[in-house]
């Protein structure tokens, strides 16, 4: 006798789902942002930049499209702002996969 088809297609979609199969981990893309981003942006849901000069990580989608930072992360990001300058990172596949993982999670709307 067969197995039924559906229950095993339901049970193979929820394990492609399942956080083990997503491309990037949030909370290692957060440890990320807290050692190498912090002393100048405020890398969580709340909280001031210790550089004024330097964005909160979550308005980065209000000022550049996520995609385009995925981007430069993995050409070693290199940004020139007044304040200190942005230090050149880079860093590995799977390190940007998480980092951006993370950014997407604390992302706020830009105020109407």
């Amino acid at each position: 006798m067969k197995p039924p088809l559906i229950p095993m297609i339901a049970a193979i979609i929820v394990a492609l789902a399942s956080p083990a199969f997503a491309k990037g981990e949030a909370a290692r893309g957060k440890k990320i942002a807290e050692v190498n981003c912090a002393e100048c942006h405020a890398v969580g849901r709340t909280g001031a930049s210790p550089n004024e000069k330097s964005p909160p990580f979550r308005t980065l989608a209000q000022r550049y499209p996520l995609q385009e930072l995925e981007e430069s992360l993995g050409e070693g990001i290199m940004v020139g702002h007044e304040g200190p300058e942005m230090p050149l990172f880079e860093f590995e596949p799977q390190e940007i996969e998480d980092l951006m993982a993370y950014l997407k999670t604390i992302q706020v709307k830009k105020p109407k």
